[in-house]
């Protein structure tokens, strides 16, 4: 969008929200980039630059606006509705594979050379990947250094630089200040982070507790979204509780936890970690898991100009789809799921992770009482649990589970950024017992794909039906043709109006109290 400075600059004069995380705005009087929302005095036309990314606009030497803070913007939602090269990339590099693994291994992940990834990424981006998770660390940093009253020396190294002078360097040129000076001007916000309290006798390491908003564009239909996560929790890893999901999450260098509720304006996030220098990659799945950077309004403007949609659209405006944290136990709990009822597959999906899920140290309050304690299996465990160990499964779905077990531990096959959707379609359905129902739903689920559409689900056909659609799968599939490319959406829209009980909030636990602000 930023090629047509026509069209960004008409949305920077409305201050429309919706295009934050589309392009970035630079003032060349002032120095500064904002989003288009800023609340500041529109420039001049001749006075803006546009940009596609953060990173762009501070590589063409502007600061961030300290006002509309454009570094806190939902991201942009190409990133989760393409499966191309440079789309992949910006989600590893949003996990932060750029700073544990180098520019070369985010290249070897997408099988392309350095060169060529540093050509892409800069052609679309204006910057390339070096600049991009640079603006990411900048981004950590100053939540950290405003939120937190942590030591500048473990905040540089948590937020991912390689040294104290890269970090004072960094958030200087980002934000026109030392990182003492933003600490300075902190304003009490709702973000904030707790050291967690050491237990008697001290664990080997302590928790941090972080307390973070979540931005997204409205609309957001919370009750389909947390409807559907609460109704497949599965015992051990996830509970609902206090009006919101808790799970536990296997990061790259300590396990964590955390705590998601629908409020006002943005998604609540408190985030139990033990090493913050997974708090980048934490967010990101977060985000992941609840379609945080979807762009509603062009979703359901396609959608609702469908005649038997429009109405069940308009009832339900921005729906989110229902993600994961990581891909590959998606994957697990669908295949889990095949042709039982969505309760016996989270207690069948319970029943196995109490075998063998990593249990999570006592410094999480993985001892407390109902708290999720243990890591969803990894693909080397499930290979390794005998198979009497699986307890009520048909042989013929154990080999299937064990099969696709076999090829995600062996390296075989990745669910992740790392191969487009349709490589990742075509793996699938070459492992036997994989059919479309299960390809499409891990496609929706595991891998986030925008396009994808269980039409032989049971749900989604009766809702089908009932609202005027075809009820037969094959029929319903070319019916669904118009609806292009966000025909997952449609799902969650039949889902949520099926009147099952993933349609709606989950009642509130009365036995806790709510954590404390």
């Amino acid at each position: 969008m930023h090629d047509d400075a026509q069209a960004c600059a008409t949305a920077v004069r409305s201050r429309d929200p919706r295009f934050d995380g589309w392009f970035y705005t630079g003032v060349v009087t002032t120095g500064i980039y904002c989003r288009p929302s800023c609340p500041a005095m529109t420039p001049l036309r001749r006075n803006m630059r546009f940009y596609p990314s953060a990173a762009a606009a501070q590589r063409a030497g502007f600061r961030a606006c300290k006002r509309c803070r454009p570094d806190a913007t939902p991201g942009s939602p190409q990133w989760r509705t393409r499966a191309d090269v440079v789309a992949r990339a910006m989600q590893l590099i949003g996990d932060g594979v750029v700073d544990t693994e180098g520019v070369q291994g985010l290249a070897t992940r997408l099988g392309y050379s350095t060169r060529q990834i540093e050509r892409l990424v800069t052609a679309e981006l204006g910057a390339g990947p070096l600049a991009l998770a640079r603006a990411q660390r900048a981004q950590t940093a100053r939540l950290l250094v405003e939120t937190t009253d942590l030591p500048m020396a473990e905040i540089a190294f948590a937020a991912g630089f390689a040294s104290i002078r890269s970090f004072n360097d960094t958030v200087l040129a980002v934000f026109a200040v030392p990182p003492r000076v933003l600490r300075e001007r902190r304003r009490d916000a709702p973000d904030r982070i707790d050291r967690g309290r050491r237990a008697d006798p001290p664990p080997l390491r302590s928790a941090h507790r972080i307390v973070l908003r979540l931005p997204h564009r409205a609309p957001l239909h919370a009750d389909s979204l947390f409807g559907h996560l609460g109704a497949t929790v599965v015992p051990g890893v996830e509970r609902w509780h206090d009006g919101g999901l808790e799970r536990t999450l296997r990061l790259t260098h300590a396990p964590g936890r955390v705590h998601l509720s629908p409020a006002v304006g943005h998604i609540r996030a408190v985030l139990t970690l033990l090493d913050l220098r997974d708090l980048t990659s934490a967010i990101h799945r977060c985000r992941a898991l609840l379609d945080l950077d979807a762009d509603p309004a062009a979703v359901d403007a396609h959608l609702g100009a469908d005649p038997a949609l429009g109405e069940l659209v308009r009832r339900r405006p921005g729906v989110r789809l229902p993600g994961t944290v990581d891909p590959g136990e998606m994957a697990f709990r669908v295949v889990l799921g095949q042709q039982i009822s969505t309760k016996a597959a989270a207690t069948l999906t319970g029943r196995i992770v109490a075998l063998v899920g990593e249990p999570v140290p006592d410094a999480l309050d993985g001892a407390a009482p109902g708290v999720p304690a243990r890591l969803f299996p990894t693909a080397q465990a499930l290979v390794g649990l005998p198979p009497e160990h699986y307890p009520g499964m048909p042989p013929a779905r154990l080999c299937t589970l064990l099969t696709l077990a076999g090829v995600l531990a062996r390296g075989e096959l990745s669910l992740g950024p790392d191969i487009s959707w349709a490589q990742a379609r075509a793996a699938l359905h070459d492992i036997p017992g994989i059919g479309p129902w299960t390809v499409e739903m891990i496609a929706l689920r595991a891998l986030g794909d925008p396009d994808a559409f269980p039409a032989t689900d049971l749900a989604v056909r009766a809702t089908a039906s009932a609202h005027g659609l075809p009820g037969e799968a094959r029929t319903l599939l070319q019916r669904s043709m118009p609806w292009r490319p966000w025909r997952a959406y449609v799902t969650q829209t039949l889902w949520a109006a099926s009147g099952h009980a993933a349609a709606t909030m989950p009642s509130p636990d009365p036995t806790h109290p709510a954590p404390e602000e």
